[in-house]
């Protein structure tokens, strides 16, 4: 399909230079820029600054934040035919000024938006010159800060007073980059007549069939009549403008459609809805393309006996969510291509995740985020982009608040995947908790935003997508005006709740005192890769408190948290490498145990998404997959506790049960054997029944007292399993256990793409390891966390280039990690 509008991208011949502020000598003469890109990638090209992610360089770049830049090119212009032609910035971060041949045409203040400006009028036949002269990100939002009123929020510096990403500024994960450049394409638009503003694309089933209900919106340059036409699945229907019409909507009946399911639910379908704009003549004038999926989604919020659930129901389908947070994947965030995405959904997938949390202190993710979920079948919910903070909701603020959430509605709202729109990140709770109404003194905090703006847009633009007011949440009236009224915002028997109490002050076994009806924030922290670690920090020697290591924790007294929490399960090491492997274990540990016991109150609880998946650059944190893109054994106690079918055993009613979770589509029938045995092997007890779990169905089946209760508390485990599917009752700690030295016998052999290692233990081994990026920082093992009793074995795949690795290279124990020697001296 062609058309009469073009777009030509000004890709070529930028210049960067440090126009004002504290920049070291040299830094005001020009070097060459790529755009889209950003300062720092542009200076790390030209070897102007070292990497920020490696030890301090953090610090030692604060300065780039501080700094006026001015990118500049020329492009030459011929005129042609068209009515208009535009200057379209597609983003940019955050504060500039712009110029084209010397004249001022705009200036903007928003990172989540993209501008247009006419400038046919200012355009000469030749050479032009355009200017984009940012602000220092820094002082501008002091300066709006002051203008608009101090406000509470996490961090020092006042991120809530400026539209760009608040973790640029730094988090308790986050590096602070303090970002600016031309992060996404900029070009000429060439148009004539009219043009599609706005497409906004609907995809609703009914029976078998669907509707497509498109939604357009036209700026002009003639009063003249046009035709809209909608294509999708072998059906075109058109609507017809008068010459001032600017919008119009244009439906299309499908007789047969395919639905769209999650991943584990069922396939992707995926139908092209091609909307053209012809003038009267059959000029094409415009088109779009937007891939759509037919679902019904909603989240039940009925209230029950137990309070009030938060349920995502697909198809009529309930859905338990097995989600993740993201951030940013690069702190330098033009650094996210497509296939770094793809990369970290098939983790998630592999992992057994069906839902992808973007948080709201990040960004608006791309249209390449978007389009893998919906072919992935990964679920996404996106957070307008406030996080703990206060809000002005005065101008200018207020009115940029309502041009990206207006641009970003509509832009993301016909995708498969998106299953909610949330209001903010933590600031419901925060106002209600965190003396935020005291320090506020009667000044605006956003509630505007929450329960007002944002929902009233949302009916407008996409009502079929769900909203809630923010994270946690607990449905209920809202906002009176005055206060929130209904249940408080992180009550765990209504809606969905954070919980955070147990990284910050208390131990991780009292996950198991809370029974929530949907966590949206929960999680542990955990070093990197022994890989990342050693790349980005120089410290010699390297010790948990040294200063690199420091530079990369981020949280407030991070290295105490992990100690406390530590040991009430573990003694402390003394070595870096054992000290690096407790931390990670004891981060995966903690995590497991939680998910492992939100799954088994299903469906009272019906969802658990972990903090979190990714991370920005290599820091001790919260995340499973690091800033390297290397797996942490986190990352494997997700994939174990999120199986499709899995058994535990969990404390009930003062004795254990097994709980068995049937999270597909099938049947699972079987026998469950439970048997108490002494870690010699010895088994002292038995349980078997017959067990039968209808699809996604999950059952307790209460244990008899003779396999519920030690002889020895030390020495003792239950087992209970079905077809392979295995869960694990330890009665003591296991730093009061009598828990022996692993002995295991590795053996290898070459496959296809690395290596098949079949382990064999002589003696019990609690969650065996291998590091094997160690070996080889590319190689990723397919299995982690594996228990195995005397005489067991289990097979994995270690994937790697090159041949396959020795036994002895894989037994080293450096790479073979276990709890036992965490016990053992």
């Amino acid at each position: 399909m062609t058309s009469s509008l073009s777009f030509r991208p000004i890709d070529a011949g930028w210049t960067l230079r440090a126009a004002a502020g504290p920049a070291p000598a040299g830094f005001d003469s020009a070097v060459a820029a790529t755009v889209p890109g950003c300062v720092h990638t542009d200076l790390l090209a030209a070897g102007l600054i070292p990497d920020p992610f490696l030890d301090d360089n953090e610090s030692a770049l604060a300065w780039i934040g501080l700094v006026d830049w001015t990118y500049a090119t020329t492009f030459a212009w011929t005129p042609d035919d068209a009515d208009r032609t535009d200057l379209v910035f597609e983003g940019l971060d955050t504060v500039t000024t712009i110029r084209l041949n010397g004249r001022e045409i705009g200036a903007t203040a928003n990172q989540h938006r993209s501008y247009r400006f006419d400038v046919r009028g200012l355009l000469v036949e030749g050479d032009n010159e355009l200017v984009v002269a940012f602000r220092s990100p820094i002082k501008y939002a002091n300066e709006q800060s002051v203008a608009l009123g101090v406000r509470p929020r996490a961090y020092a510096l006042p991120n809530d007073a400026i539209r760009k990403s608040a973790c640029s500024y730094g988090w308790d994960w986050g590096i602070a980059t303090y970002t600016s450049g031309i992060v996404k394409p900029v070009g000429l638009e060439s148009w004539s007549v009219a043009r599609l503003a706005g497409t906004r694309v609907a995809a609703t089933p009914s029976g078998d069939g669907g509707t497509i209900t498109v939604d357009v919106e036209l700026e002009r340059s003639r009063h003249d009549p046009v035709i809209v036409t909608v294509r999708a699945g072998g059906v075109e229907t058109s609507g017809s403008l008068a010459g001032d019409d600017t919008s119009a909507t244009v439906a299309l009946s499908l007789a047969e459609v395919e639905r769209w399911w999650p991943v584990g639910y069922g396939a992707q379908p995926l139908y092209d809805v091609e909307v053209e704009l012809a003038a009267a003549d059959g000029t094409v004038l415009d088109h779009a393309v937007r891939r759509v999926g037919f679902r019904d989604v909603r989240w039940d919020t009925t209230p029950d006996e137990s309070g009030t659930p938060f349920t995502l129901v697909v198809n009529d389908q309930p859905v338990f969510v097995k989600g993740v947070n993201w951030i940013p994947d690069d702190a330098l965030t033009v650094r996210v291509t497509r296939d770094r995405v793809r990369r970290r959904f098939e983790q998630a997938l592999d992992a057994n995740l069906n839902l992808i949390r973007v948080w709201g202190g990040g960004l608006y993710e791309s249209d390449d985020f978007y389009e893998l979920a919906d072919e992935l079948g990964l679920l996404t919910w996106q957070d307008f982009l406030f996080a703990c903070a206060a809000y002005a909701e005065e101008d200018p603020l207020r009115s940029e608040v309502e041009a990206e959430a207006r641009e970003n509605i509509a832009r993301l709202a016909h995708h498969a995947s998106l299953v909610l729109f949330t209001g903010n990140n933590e600031n419901l709770w925060g106002y209600e908790d965190w003396g935020w109404k005291l320090r506020l003194d009667g000044k605006t905090w956003g509630a505007h935003y929450y329960y007002e703006l944002f929902p009233s847009l949302i009916a407008q633009l996409a009502p079929h997508v769900p909203y809630a007011p923010g994270s946690p949440f607990s449905p209920g009236p809202g906002w009176d005006g005055q206060q929130q009224t209904g249940p408080h915002p992180n009550d765990e028997q209504h809606g969905s709740v954070h919980l955070w109490e147990q990284w910050n002050r208390i131990d991780w076994t009292t996950y198991r005192q809370h029974t929530p009806r949907f966590v949206a924030e929960f999680g542990w922290q955990g070093p990197p890769t022994w890989s990342t670690l050693t790349r980005s920090i120089g410290d010699d020697p390297l010790t948990p408190e040294s200063p690199g290591m420091i530079v990369h924790q981020k949280a407030g007294e991070g290295n105490v948290k992990l100690t406390n929490g530590l040991l009430p399960h573990f003694r402390l090491p003394e070595d870096m490498e054992t000290w690096h492997w407790a931390m990670q274990l004891n981060q995966a540990l903690a995590v497991r145990t939680a998910l492992e016991h939100f799954r088994s109150w299903a469906p009272h609880t019906q969802g658990a998404i972990v903090w979190q998946l990714n991370d920005c650059w290599p820091v001790t944190s919260w995340a499973a997959i690091d800033g390297d893109e290397r797996p942490k054994p986190l990352y494997y106690a997700l994939k174990n506790a999120f199986a499709p079918r899995a058994v535990t055993v969990q404390p009930r009613d003062g004795g254990l049960a097994a709980v068995l979770v049937n999270d597909t589509a099938e049947p699972w029938t079987g026998e469950l054997v439970a048997r108490r045995a002494g870690f010699g092997g010895d088994e002292l007890a038995r349980f078997a029944t017959s067990v039968s779990l209808a699809p996604r169905e999950t059952v307790t089946v209460a244990l008899p007292a003779d396999v519920a209760t030690a002889g020895d508390v030390a020495g003792e485990l239950v087992v209970a399993g079905v077809d392979g599917a295995r869960g694990f009752w330890f009665f003591a700690e296991p730093r009061d256990s009598a828990l022996g030295a692993a002995q295991v016998e590795v053996r290898t052999e070459p496959v296809a793409g690395g290596t098949r290692v079949t382990l064999t233990a002589s003696t019990l081994v609690r969650d065996l390891t291998l590091l094997v990026d160690k070996v080889d920082p590319d190689a990723v093992a397919s299995d982690a966390l594996v228990t195995l009793l005397p005489g067991e074995s289990t097979t994995l795949v270690v994937r790697h280039d090159g041949d396959g690795l020795a036994a002895s290279v894989l037994s080293d124990p450096r790479v073979l990690r276990t709890a036992n020697e965490l016990v053992v001296a």
